[in-house]
């Protein structure tokens, strides 16, 4: 049995911080998301988009560099949807590279169509393409240095459910955005699809929330007890820490917001990913008892947090076992290509 609309969810954490205000280790503690009433509404581009559509395309106009940008584009058929097409050989959107302006023009004339095609720019970095919006519409203070910020501008659209390995901070800038949201811990029930074949890079849920077929997806029950919902307009702000899965909906004709993804990890850690797609190159393949010996194995070094585990072994003697710096990431690395090499 299928249901034709968006699940009823319960409301994440709102809280009110004063507009610009540094986050607070609080919240950057968090382990769930939190939702920050009117937390950037402070930003010109807010006011902008409160007078019109168009003051805002204005507006993002005068910092842009005139470097095509990569855009999404699928027809009304798509619903909105940006998906891999029915058998998963393929995607239901093209990608294509356009003027900026030539874009937003497109998209404020899609406002008037009663059946629009789906139309979106998708985490463009925003410093890169428009470097002279942060002047006026000051980023977001995270403690991090090495910070990526992200440009996202459409119509009605739905991304469908993925994960980020970053911490983000998502500010609605026009428009309306509803994010559904599910913990790392619902993997299991959310029926991920291909990890090497995604839509845009990162892998998505096959469930449509929109439509969802029980029969076909019958863990996505066990989810949905744990989703949670947060519905953001101009000024608001979302924390999503990471790993979260989360589809984003955007609801109205024209829709910007504006994105930092930030991670608290040393410059030389390397995306977890990787170790997952060895992983699966060396341990998913063994027989039963001996993926349990490597989950051991895995569990005594990579998960254990006991600071006593190698206190038999002298410091000066620990190798790769010592604490993690620049130079032993770099040995590392050199230890696990030449062995991918062989």
């Amino acid at each position: 049995m299928s249901v034709n609309s968006s699940p009823a969810l319960p409301h994440c954490e709102t809280v009110t911080l004063s507009p610009g205000s540094p986050l607070p280790d609080w919240l950057l503690n968090r382990s769930v998301p939190v939702k920050l009433n009117n937390y950037v509404k402070h930003w010109p581009a807010v006011e902008h988009s409160r007078n019109s559509d168009r003051s805002l395309c204005g507006h993002l106009l005068q910092f842009y560099t005139g470097e095509p940008m990569g855009f999404f584009f699928a027809d009304s058929g798509a619903r909105g949807r940006f998906f891999y097409n029915d058998d998963l050989t393929g995607f239901n959107f093209e990608k294509v590279a356009a003027d900026l302006g030539l874009f937003l023009k497109k998209l404020l004339e899609s406002t008037e169509l009663n059946a629009p095609p789906g139309m979106y720019i998708g985490g463009t970095h925003l410093q890169h393409y428009l470097p002279g919006f942060c002047a006026q519409n000051p980023p977001v203070n995270v403690p991090s240095g090495n910070v990526r910020n992200g440009l996202w501008v459409g119509n009605r659209t739905r991304v469908a459910i993925h994960q980020d390995l970053p911490l983000n901070i998502a500010c609605c800038v026009a428009g309306r955005r509803k994010f559904t949201l599910f913990p790392p811990s619902q993997t299991p029930h959310l029926y991920i699809g291909p990890l090497d074949f995604t839509p845009s890079g990162q892998p998505v849920s096959l469930v449509d929330l929109h439509n969802i077929d029980h029969d076909r997806y019958p863990l996505f029950e066990q989810a949905l007890q744990h989703g949670l919902l947060a519905e953001l307009s101009p000024g608001d702000a979302l924390f999503i820490p990471s790993m979260w899965w989360h589809e984003v909906e955007a609801l109205a004709p024209f829709n910007v917001l504006v994105n930092y993804w930030w991670r608290t990890t040393p410059a030389y850690a390397d995306a977890p990913v990787h170790a997952l797609h060895h992983a699966l190159l060396s341990i998913a393949g063994l027989p039963a008892g001996e993926k349990q010996i490597w989950q051991d194995i895995f569990n005594h070094y990579v998960f254990n947090d006991d600071a006593k585990s190698y206190d038999h072994i002298p410091p000066s003697a620990r190798g790769i076992l010592g604490d993690m710096d620049e130079d032993r990431a770099r040995q590392l690395r050199s230890l696990l290509l030449q062995s991918l090499q062989r």
